[in-house]
Protein backbone atom coordinates (compact mmCIF):
# COMPACT_ATOMS: atom_id res chain seq x y z
CA UNK A 1 0.00 0.00 0.00
CA UNK A 2 1.24 3.37 -0.84
CA UNK A 3 0.24 6.73 0.20
CA UNK A 4 -3.43 8.29 0.65
CA UNK A 5 -5.70 8.92 -2.82
CA UNK A 6 -8.42 10.96 -1.20
CA UNK A 7 -10.60 11.77 1.64
CA UNK A 8 -13.73 10.93 2.80
CA UNK A 9 -15.76 8.48 4.95
CA UNK A 10 -13.02 5.75 4.29
CA UNK A 11 -9.42 6.52 3.46
CA UNK A 12 -8.12 5.26 0.13
CA UNK A 13 -4.95 3.93 -0.82
CA UNK A 14 -2.85 2.25 -3.31
CA UNK A 15 -2.56 -0.65 -3.10
CA UNK A 16 -0.24 -3.36 -4.93
CA UNK A 17 0.80 -6.90 -3.93
CA UNK A 18 3.46 -7.01 -6.77
CA UNK A 19 4.89 -10.13 -5.69
CA UNK A 20 2.13 -12.53 -7.00
CA UNK A 21 2.31 -13.70 -11.15
CA UNK A 22 -0.27 -11.65 -11.73
CA UNK A 23 0.41 -8.84 -9.71
CA UNK A 24 -2.60 -7.69 -8.09
CA UNK A 25 -2.98 -3.76 -7.95
CA UNK A 26 -5.76 -1.33 -7.81
CA UNK A 27 -7.39 0.96 -4.35
CA UNK A 28 -7.96 -0.12 -1.29
CA UNK A 29 -10.61 1.63 0.83
CA UNK A 30 -10.89 1.17 4.32
CA UNK A 31 -14.10 1.99 6.39
CA UNK A 32 -14.64 4.06 9.35
CA UNK A 33 -16.28 1.43 10.90
CA UNK A 34 -15.41 -2.06 9.84
CA UNK A 35 -17.34 -5.00 9.62
CA UNK A 36 -14.58 -7.59 8.55
CA UNK A 37 -16.22 -8.62 4.95
CA UNK A 38 -13.84 -7.50 1.72
CA UNK A 39 -15.11 -6.74 -1.26
CA UNK A 40 -13.12 -6.74 -5.08
CA UNK A 41 -14.19 -4.93 -7.85
CA UNK A 42 -13.11 -5.00 -11.12
CA UNK A 43 -13.99 -3.46 -14.81
CA UNK A 44 -15.15 -4.19 -18.17
CA UNK A 45 -13.09 -4.48 -20.94
CA UNK A 46 -12.57 -0.66 -22.20
CA UNK A 47 -12.40 0.00 -18.77
CA UNK A 48 -9.84 0.70 -15.90
CA UNK A 49 -10.06 0.34 -11.54
CA UNK A 50 -11.01 4.38 -11.75
CA UNK A 51 -14.40 4.15 -13.67
CA UNK A 52 -16.35 5.91 -12.27
CA UNK A 53 -19.14 3.14 -11.58
CA UNK A 54 -16.06 1.39 -9.39
CA UNK A 55 -15.48 4.16 -7.30
CA UNK A 56 -19.24 5.13 -6.56
CA UNK A 57 -20.20 1.36 -5.85
CA UNK A 58 -16.77 1.05 -3.71
CA UNK A 59 -17.29 4.54 -1.81
CA UNK A 60 -21.01 3.36 -0.76
CA UNK A 61 -19.75 -0.46 0.29
CA UNK A 62 -17.05 0.99 2.48
CA UNK A 63 -19.36 3.31 3.71
CA UNK A 64 -21.74 -0.21 4.95
CA UNK A 65 -18.20 -1.40 6.42
CA UNK A 66 -16.81 -3.79 3.89
CA UNK A 67 -13.36 -3.05 2.66
CA UNK A 68 -13.26 -2.55 -0.96
CA UNK A 69 -10.68 -3.38 -3.32
CA UNK A 70 -11.07 -1.69 -7.16
CA UNK A 71 -8.43 -3.61 -9.01
CA UNK A 72 -7.14 -3.61 -12.37
CA UNK A 73 -6.94 -6.45 -14.57
CA UNK A 74 -3.92 -8.29 -15.43
CA UNK A 75 -4.75 -7.20 -19.26
CA UNK A 76 -4.96 -3.50 -17.93
CA UNK A 77 -1.74 -3.55 -16.21
CA UNK A 78 0.02 -4.07 -19.33
CA UNK A 79 -2.47 -2.85 -22.08
CA UNK A 80 -3.62 1.31 -20.70
CA UNK A 81 -6.02 1.29 -23.25
CA UNK A 82 -8.22 -0.97 -25.64
CA UNK A 83 -10.15 -4.00 -24.89
CA UNK A 84 -8.44 -7.61 -23.91
CA UNK A 85 -7.46 -9.89 -26.27
CA UNK A 86 -8.71 -13.93 -26.11
CA UNK A 87 -5.56 -14.84 -25.02
CA UNK A 88 -5.46 -12.92 -21.83
CA UNK A 89 -8.93 -14.61 -20.26
CA UNK A 90 -7.32 -16.95 -18.08
CA UNK A 91 -4.21 -14.81 -17.27
CA UNK A 92 -6.93 -11.81 -15.97
CA UNK A 93 -9.04 -14.34 -14.07
CA UNK A 94 -5.86 -15.63 -12.75
CA UNK A 95 -5.25 -11.97 -11.26
CA UNK A 96 -8.94 -12.23 -9.80
CA UNK A 97 -7.56 -15.50 -7.94
CA UNK A 98 -4.96 -13.63 -6.42
CA UNK A 99 -7.05 -10.51 -6.06
CA UNK A 100 -9.21 -13.19 -3.35
CA UNK A 101 -6.12 -14.59 -1.72
CA UNK A 102 -4.53 -10.75 -1.08
CA UNK A 103 -8.37 -9.96 0.53
CA UNK A 104 -8.14 -13.00 2.90
CA UNK A 105 -5.03 -11.92 3.94
CA UNK A 106 -6.63 -8.77 5.26
CA UNK A 107 -10.72 -9.31 5.75
CA UNK A 108 -11.63 -11.03 8.68
CA UNK A 109 -14.89 -11.73 7.46
CA UNK A 110 -16.74 -13.17 3.99
CA UNK A 111 -14.74 -12.00 0.59
CA UNK A 112 -17.17 -10.73 -1.76
CA UNK A 113 -16.37 -10.62 -5.99
CA UNK A 114 -18.13 -8.63 -8.25
CA UNK A 115 -17.20 -6.86 -11.80
CA UNK A 116 -18.92 -4.50 -14.66
CA UNK A 117 -19.38 -6.62 -17.77
CA UNK A 118 -16.36 -8.48 -18.76
CA UNK A 119 -14.58 -8.25 -15.73
CA UNK A 120 -18.18 -9.85 -14.04
CA UNK A 121 -17.78 -12.42 -16.64
CA UNK A 122 -14.05 -13.35 -16.01
CA UNK A 123 -15.27 -13.50 -12.04
CA UNK A 124 -18.05 -15.71 -13.15
CA UNK A 125 -16.46 -18.01 -14.72
CA UNK A 126 -13.61 -18.22 -12.20
CA UNK A 127 -16.50 -19.03 -9.55
CA UNK A 128 -17.70 -22.10 -11.57
CA UNK A 129 -14.60 -23.56 -11.40
CA UNK A 130 -13.42 -22.66 -8.13
CA UNK A 131 -15.77 -21.24 -4.83
CA UNK A 132 -12.87 -18.89 -3.80
CA UNK A 133 -15.36 -16.36 -2.93
CA UNK A 134 -18.24 -16.22 -1.04
CA UNK A 135 -20.50 -14.17 -3.44
CA UNK A 136 -21.07 -12.47 -6.55
CA UNK A 137 -21.80 -9.32 -8.21
CA UNK A 138 -22.72 -8.83 -11.99
CA UNK A 139 -22.80 -5.24 -13.20
CA UNK A 140 -24.23 -5.74 -17.24
CA UNK A 141 -23.18 -9.27 -17.87
CA UNK A 142 -22.14 -9.24 -21.25
CA UNK A 143 -24.69 -12.05 -21.93
CA UNK A 144 -25.33 -11.84 -25.89
CA UNK A 145 -22.05 -10.89 -27.72
CA UNK A 146 -23.38 -8.38 -29.99
CA UNK A 147 -21.04 -10.45 -32.91
CA UNK A 148 -22.51 -13.33 -32.01
CA UNK A 149 -26.26 -12.92 -30.29
CA UNK A 150 -27.12 -16.54 -31.46
CA UNK A 151 -24.36 -17.93 -28.46
CA UNK A 152 -25.14 -16.90 -25.61
CA UNK A 153 -22.42 -16.57 -22.59
CA UNK A 154 -24.57 -19.15 -20.63
CA UNK A 155 -22.29 -22.30 -20.34
CA UNK A 156 -20.55 -22.26 -17.12
CA UNK A 157 -23.44 -20.71 -15.11
CA UNK A 158 -25.00 -24.05 -14.37
CA UNK A 159 -22.14 -24.82 -12.33
CA UNK A 160 -22.01 -21.28 -10.35
CA UNK A 161 -23.04 -22.46 -6.88
CA UNK A 162 -22.24 -19.23 -5.13
CA UNK A 163 -25.03 -16.52 -4.23
CA UNK A 164 -25.13 -14.29 -7.17
CA UNK A 165 -26.83 -10.27 -7.81
CA UNK A 166 -27.22 -9.48 -11.29
CA UNK A 167 -27.41 -5.32 -11.64
CA UNK A 168 -28.57 -5.09 -15.53
CA UNK A 169 -30.31 -1.73 -17.32
CA UNK A 170 -33.38 -2.34 -18.57
CA UNK A 171 -31.60 -0.61 -22.46
CA UNK A 172 -29.09 -3.09 -22.25
CA UNK A 173 -27.86 -3.68 -25.82
CA UNK A 174 -26.09 -7.15 -24.40
CA UNK A 175 -29.26 -8.68 -22.90
CA UNK A 176 -32.75 -7.51 -22.05
CA UNK A 177 -33.79 -8.30 -18.28
CA UNK A 178 -35.94 -10.71 -19.42
CA UNK A 179 -32.61 -12.14 -21.00
CA UNK A 180 -31.05 -12.28 -17.67
CA UNK A 181 -33.84 -13.38 -15.52
CA UNK A 182 -33.59 -16.47 -17.81
CA UNK A 183 -29.98 -17.05 -17.68
CA UNK A 184 -30.18 -16.80 -13.86
CA UNK A 185 -32.55 -19.73 -13.32
CA UNK A 186 -29.65 -22.19 -14.74
CA UNK A 187 -27.70 -20.77 -11.38
CA UNK A 188 -28.16 -23.25 -8.81
CA UNK A 189 -27.41 -21.20 -6.22
CA UNK A 190 -29.88 -17.92 -4.62
CA UNK A 191 -29.79 -15.42 -7.27
CA UNK A 192 -31.06 -11.81 -7.20
CA UNK A 193 -31.97 -9.12 -9.97
CA UNK A 194 -31.90 -5.82 -9.95
CA UNK A 195 -33.39 -4.03 -13.38
CA UNK A 196 -32.22 -0.34 -13.61
CA UNK A 197 -35.03 1.55 -15.51
CA UNK A 198 -33.92 3.50 -18.57
CA UNK A 199 -30.20 2.33 -18.46
CA UNK A 200 -27.62 1.51 -20.87
CA UNK A 201 -24.55 -1.14 -20.73
CA UNK A 202 -23.01 2.10 -18.70
CA UNK A 203 -25.87 1.64 -15.96
CA UNK A 204 -25.73 5.64 -16.28
CA UNK A 205 -22.42 6.04 -15.48
CA UNK A 206 -21.23 7.45 -18.86
CA UNK A 207 -18.70 10.07 -19.91
CA UNK A 208 -19.77 12.82 -16.88
CA UNK A 209 -22.55 11.22 -16.08
CA UNK A 210 -23.73 9.55 -12.52
CA UNK A 211 -26.99 8.07 -11.58
CA UNK A 212 -26.59 8.93 -7.81
CA UNK A 213 -29.30 6.39 -6.87
CA UNK A 214 -27.85 3.70 -8.08
CA UNK A 215 -24.61 2.67 -5.26
CA UNK A 216 -27.13 2.87 -2.72
CA UNK A 217 -29.93 0.50 -4.71
CA UNK A 218 -27.11 -1.49 -5.42
CA UNK A 219 -25.83 -1.72 -1.79
CA UNK A 220 -29.45 -2.40 -0.43
CA UNK A 221 -30.44 -5.06 -3.06
CA UNK A 222 -26.82 -6.92 -2.16
CA UNK A 223 -27.19 -6.32 1.60
CA UNK A 224 -30.88 -7.98 1.56
CA UNK A 225 -29.40 -11.25 -0.32
CA UNK A 226 -26.29 -11.76 1.56
CA UNK A 227 -27.60 -10.79 5.00
CA UNK A 228 -24.85 -8.20 5.37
Amino acid sequence: MAQCAGRGPARVDEFSAAAADPAVRGFLHHPESPSGNGFILTHGAGGNAKMALLVALAEAFAGAGFLVLRCDLPFRQIHRFGPPRPAEAVRDRAGLVNAIAAMRKIATGRVFLGGQSYGGRQASMLLAERQIADGLLLLSYPLLPPARPEKPRIQHLPELRIPTLFVQGTRDPFATVEEIESARKLIPAKTDLLAVEGAGHDLGFAGKKRREDLPSSVLAKFQHLFKV
